[in-house]
């Protein structure tokens, strides 16, 4: 075998690598945009439910005005966020929100009582519960996507080609503690 032979054996490896690299990392990254249009989905219809429970409670506690506007407000700026850090914080913040509004029944057995609320109950656990595997599912491909993105010698790949990291969706620290909850009468 000839010298030439070698040196084009070896560029065709070569760009058969970085053809390899490219696609795959063209395909994490489709997956973690998948992936966070499944979460998007999701916050989307927890923001549906929102100004329903919001109006039920009303109905019920409107003297509860200050719940019911942090929780509005919430919303509002979670509607508006695109970054998965910050828009985060915001979910989080709101998911104690509307925590603290769920928790309003139990001073209220008229509340308690209304079917609709009931239903929008069950709408947001069922929610919540698909929300928390898209979040999984986004947060396992971002980790994918991030290591190949890390990874010698792909590295040469994503750093050449714009492969920036993609950020994590976390709610923040406090989401495992119990949302606190003051009752006024």
């Amino acid at each position: 075998m000839t010298l030439a032979a070698v040196l084009v054996a070896l560029a065709l490896a070569v760009l058969a690598w970085a053809v390899f690299a490219y696609n795959r990392l063209v395909r994490l990254r489709n997956q973690v945009r998948t992936a966070w249009a499944d979460i998007d989905v999701q916050l989307i219809r927890r923001h549906d439910l929102v100004p329903q429970l919001v109006s039920a409670v009303r109905a019920y506690a409107g003297h509860e005005a200050a719940v019911l506007e942090a929780v509005t407000e919430l919303r509002a700026q979670a509607l508006t966020q695109t970054a998965p850090a910050r828009l985060g914080e915001l979910e989080a913040a709101l998911e104690q929100g509307i925590g603290r509004l769920l928790v309003l029944k139990e001073a209220y057995p008229e509340l308690k009582a209304n079917e609709n609320f009931s239903q929008l109950q069950r709408d947001l656990v069922d929610v919540e519960q698909h929300l928390q595997y898209a979040r999984r599912f986004y947060n396992g491909a971002v980790r994918d996507y991030n290591d190949a993105t890390q990874r010698v010698p792909d590295l040469a790949i994503a750093r050449g080609f714009g492969f920036a990291p993609a950020e994590f969706f976390q709610t923040g620290a406090d989401e495992r503690a119990a949302p606190a909850v003051e009752l006024s009468r």
